[in-house]
């Protein structure tokens, strides 16, 4: 194992980062929802899918952004069908209007749904509202990232969100150390 890791480091291989390499974008294959969806005169445009769409749009008229009504602590859920290392969340603001809509929510990223998930443990809070900002959240685990804008009264609208991260280890991967 010794002589292994010297040829790692001697190759300029590095070492893997969390167990396993090839982070991306796994949010793409998830299933999201959110508190509400906005009703009006553009319909139901603001589906909680629209932040997964892999289309940074950040015009909300434009079709590929996410809209809950002015609810109490809204919220806004990907779940990514199995737990996962979370290296980064990146967030794509509405840019068309609004943005500081945004400031203040939380990203959570855990495994349980208790209270919709948001109650799982804390990544970053957004303290600007500036759009494609990125979080780090230094390979958190879980099945769940959430957005959520706790004890107010809002509107929240995501136009993409991206989930950097890669499947978490289940005895199954080599890591090299």
């Amino acid at each position: 194992m010794v002589f292994l890791n010297m040829l790692v480091l001697l190759l300029g291989l590095g070492v893997a980062h969390g167990c396993c390499p090839g982070a991306k974008n796994v949010a793409l294959q998830g299933k999201a929802t959110q508190s509400s969806i906005l009703q009006g005169p553009v319909g139901f445009m603001g589906i909680a899918m629209n932040a997964i769409d892999g289309n940074h749009e950040s015009n909300y008229h434009k079709g590929s952004c996410t809209h809950t009504t002015q609810d109490l602590a809204p919220w806004w859920r990907v779940d990514l069908l199995k737990p996962h290392k979370v290296a980064k969340v990146i967030i794509t603001n509405r840019g068309d209007c609004c943005p500081e809509r945004l400031a203040g929510a939380e990203i959570r990223i855990g495994n349980s749904l208790e209270n919709y998930g948001n109650n799982n443990p804390r990544c970053a809070t957004i303290s600007s509202a500036t759009i494609g900002e990125v979080f780090n959240c230094g390979d958190m685990e879980g099945r769940y990232v959430n957005v959520v804008i706790p004890d107010r009264n809002e509107y929240l609208t995501l136009c993409e969100v991206e989930v950097i991260g890669v499947p978490a280890c289940d005895g199954n991967c080599l890591t090299v150390l």
